[in-house]
């Protein structure tokens, strides 16, 4: 883990990095959608439902621009 939070730093971005960051940038996704979905549609479908579906739709828009992004940094880099 010390080798990658090193590369991060040193913004050396390999296979590694990007799975790391993806996974982190999918968990956030997944927790923001949640979040999100309450917020608009928590009253109409109830808070429950409106989080399950926020949390399946959120790295759908998180994920693909952090791996284009940090695969973009690689080949430039």
């Amino acid at each position: 883990m010390e080798t990658i939070i090193n590369d991060i730093l040193a913004g050396n971005i390999t296979w590694a990095v990007v799975a790391t960051l993806g996974a982190l940038s999918a968990v956030i996704g997944i927790l923001a959608g949640a979040v999100g979905g309450v917020l608009v549609g928590g009253k109409h479908m109830g808070g429950e439902l409106a989080a399950m579906m926020g949390g399946l739709f959120g790295p759908v828009a998180a994920l693909p621009g952090t791996l284009v992004a940090l695969v973009a940094l690689m080949v430039i880099g």
